[in-house]
């Protein structure tokens, strides 16, 4: 970056109303990072010519050989509208599905996102995927048209046919506003061609138009057509930028941080807005007191660890000491800065409204809330992303002394991507990593214990059930050691809706002590009784531990340590120890020593676990099992292979249909069969079968397989074959 363009960028990062926090997001290969590629030229930062084929915001080795973008990445640039030159701070986020965990976390960084839509392929899993991730954040959408030059060039589509492939996108991606936005934003925020919310083009070819431009300049949409169809895409090019058109479009239709601050606080912060520093961000108050959240974290090989966050008020600069919230520790800045890509260039001090990078917070991880040492604030809202991990391998050191560093590094990657789920055994040397698919593990696991240099053995993919009851359980007792405490507990499966509810993220996950008031009424709204709404103590994993007891004396000094016991039971069940799912967990009653010494931990724990592993094992106990629902493409001629490899691997059909001569299949099927299904598909479609996915979801496991697959589970973490029975 150009020190005339430094020194733009360092002045207008105090103007708020002057600046745009965006993202770009899409199914994959649908041209994000070409697209950058062209703002990026726009703003002087890259060559012209290279702009949509140098990928310069792919600088991974990995992203590079894989032709996809795999990690998240920053970028700052200046761009003049109407005689104004306004900042704008850029993440180009991963499509493909197995890295969305880090679109999601880009999502809490920005305001605004451009929504890219390949004109061929049109709206994908992923498309919709995006869209509800943006929309999860309260972030606001733009929808760029991309790749318009192969309707003309590859299919030959006349004007009626390209204005209804047009509006067939448009209406689509609409819907999906409509399906996922909150109420107050269903219609405010769908796009539209009139007002240039929606914009077409060519981001390898460097030309767009919106009808705004369109009708300031006098260019037709015949002359797009007729210099298309002649390969005159440079004069296109020169007539119709990519960048100024896109970026026109961005300060148009996308807030400024001031503005966006006010309608997003509410929903990614949950302390009082009313107190100051909830005043302060929802103002974007630049001289208040710092709030800010890192959204990425990675090792720098020469400036160690580095995070990339948001500014909601107040300000930070080089020397500044920040208190960590969640590590509940202080750390100095050693530095802050904007990006160019991989490239960091130092600033002084940078203000609310902004994002960033951080040098100087080693122990920070993706998520975490800073602000300042003597005026701590509640953290910001977990960042969830829609799937969970339902891949996982286990990965051993092959030499005992690469054992320390094998830790440290799941450590580190766990701390920079939280889909990424490390489970860490000291003991047997055995780790498992847990992510959204086997390319997510191989890029981000793998791949970098390779670099490190530390040589591991990785099991094939094993697939992580949860354990749940079908029937209601009889009440259960549990003792403690001493004998002188009783617990009374009793089991039930979760209510379908209320677990659906979770699992969408309607009813947040925590600790709640039986004192929450809305999410006692939300409940009762869904028909829970209401002696077990206003006890929920804990809701974990998509469980809910109740305390349906009146009057127990000492109850309120122990109820933490139950709390405690139950969320153990949740993580490791007794079937199989695998994690709970799906469960209504009731306290019915308790008996107490009076005496605090005599129900300390080691009493408390033991009772707690008989009572409700009996519960579960007399309550016709199963497994969930994770099932993906794709979305299958294949020549027509093919589709009965297709449906004969699906049907062979437990698979289901959901719908059947055809789009311009492609079979297009929506199927569900069970994790544990996908292991070789890409191969075989290719196999079955001569090369030319696609699947994409759409969602992820729990579903009981068949009667038939239930006994062998707990057997299995057992065997492998070495707890025996033999199915565990309720103890007397």
């Amino acid at each position: 970056m150009s020190k005339k363009l430094s020194k733009r960028v360092k002045d207008l990062m105090s103007s708020q109303k002057q600046i745009r926090n965006i993202g770009t997001a899409a199914h994959i290969d649908h041209g994000k990072t070409t697209l950058t590629d062209n703002l990026l030229a726009g703003a002087g930062m890259i060559s012209d010519e290279l702009a949509g084929e140098q990928l310069f915001m792919d600088y991974d080795d990995q992203e590079q050989e894989r032709g996809i973008t795999i990690y998240s990445a920053n970028v700052s640039m200046v761009h003049k509208f109407q005689k104004d030159d306004y900042l704008i701070n850029l993440i180009d986020t991963p499509g493909h599905v197995d890295f969305g965990g880090d679109v999601t976390r880009a999502m809490r960084a920005v305001d605004g996102v451009i929504i890219l839509a390949c004109a061929v392929e049109g709206v994908m899993p992923q498309t919709e995927t995006v869209i509800q991730q943006a929309l999860k954040e309260r972030v606001k959408p733009v929808l760029f048209i991309n790749k318009v030059d192969r309707l003309i060039n590859e299919l030959e589509m006349d004007a009626k046919g390209m204005q209804e492939k047009f509006m067939k996108i448009i209406r689509e991606v609409n819907n999906l506003i409509r399906k996922y936005a909150e109420e107050d934003y269903k219609d405010k925020w769908t796009v539209s061609v009139d007002d240039g919310s929606v914009m077409f083009g060519s981001a390898l070819k460097n030309w767009a138009i919106s009808k705004p431009y369109m009708e300031e300049s006098g260019i037709t949409f015949k002359d797009i057509q007729e210099k298309c169809s002649e390969r005159k895409h440079k004069e296109l090019w020169k007539e119709a930028p990519l960048h100024q058109i896109v970026l026109n479009g961005i300060i148009r239709h996308l807030p400024n941080p001031k503005k966006a601050q006010n309608y997003r606080i509410p929903k990614i912060w949950p302390g009082d807005v009313e107190s100051q520093a909830g005043k302060d961000m929802m103002e974007c108050n630049a001289k208040g007191k710092l709030a800010a959240i890192t959204t990425k974290v990675y090792d720098d090989p020469h400036a160690g660890s580095v995070a990339t966050g948001r500014i909601f008020s107040g300000s930070l600069k080089e020397g500044q000491e920040v208190h960590l919230v969640g590590q509940h520790k202080d750390e100095r800045m050693q530095q802050v800065c904007v990006y160019k890509g991989q490239e960091r260039v130092a600033m002084e001090e940078v203000q609310a409204g902004n994002i960033i990078g951080l040098v100087g917070v080693p122990d920070a991880f993706s998520g975490e809330t800073l602000c300042s040492p003597d005026f701590k604030i509640e953290p910001f809202e977990e960042i969830k992303h829609v799937f969970e991990p339902v891949v996982t391998k286990a990965v051993e050191a092959k030499k005992t002394k690469d054992l320390p560093d094998l830790v440290q590094f799941l450590r580190k990657v766990s701390r920079e991507d939280p889909t990424l789920e490390v489970d860490i055994d000291e003991e047997t040397g055995e780790h498992l990593v847990s992510g959204l698919g086997e390319l997510h593990i191989q890029a981000k696991v793998e791949k970098g214990l390779e670099d490190e240099g530390i040589d591991i053995e990785s099991s094939q993919p094993i697939v992580v059930y949860r354990e749940t009851v079908k029937n209601k359980s009889d009440v259960f007792e549990g003792k403690s050691p001493n004998k002188h405490n009783k617990f009374y507990f009793e089991i039930e499966p979760l209510d379908d809706d209320i677990y659906e509810a979770i699992a969408e993220g309607e009813i947040d996950e925590g600790v709640y002590k039986g004192k929450d008031s809305d999410l006692a009424n939300q409940l009762k709204e869904m028909g829970m009784e209401d002696n077990d709404a206003e006890g929920v103590e804990l809701i974990k994993e998509k469980n809910i531990f109740t305390d349906a007891t009146k009057g127990i004396q000492y109850l309120n000094d122990t109820i933490e340590l139950v709390r405690d016991a139950v969320g153990d039971i949740i993580d490791e069940g007794p079937l199989a120890r695998e994690p709970c799912s799906k469960l209504l967990i009731r306290l019915i009653d308790a008996k107490l020593h009076e005496d605090a010494i005599h129900r300390g931990p080691a009493q408390i724990s033991p009772a707690v676990r008989f009572a409700l592993n009996n519960a579960i094992l007399s309550s016709n106990a199963t497994l969930l099992e994770p099932k993906q629902i794709l979305r299958v493409e294949s020549p027509q001629e093919h589709m009965g292979n297709v449906m004969t490899e699906v049907q062979n691997r437990r698979g289901e059909m959901i719908n059947v249909d055809t789009e311009e001569g492609v079979a297009v299949l929506l199927v569900k099927l069970p994790v544990e069969e996908m292991f070789g299904f890409e191969g075989e598909l290719k196999s079955a479609t001569e090369g030319k079968g696609f699947y994409y996915l759409k969602d992820v979801l729990f579903e009981y496991m068949p009667n038939s397989l239930r006994k062998e697959r707990i057997k299995d589970v057992r065997e492998r973490k070495g707890l025996g074959r033999d199915l565990p029975q309720p103890e007397a």
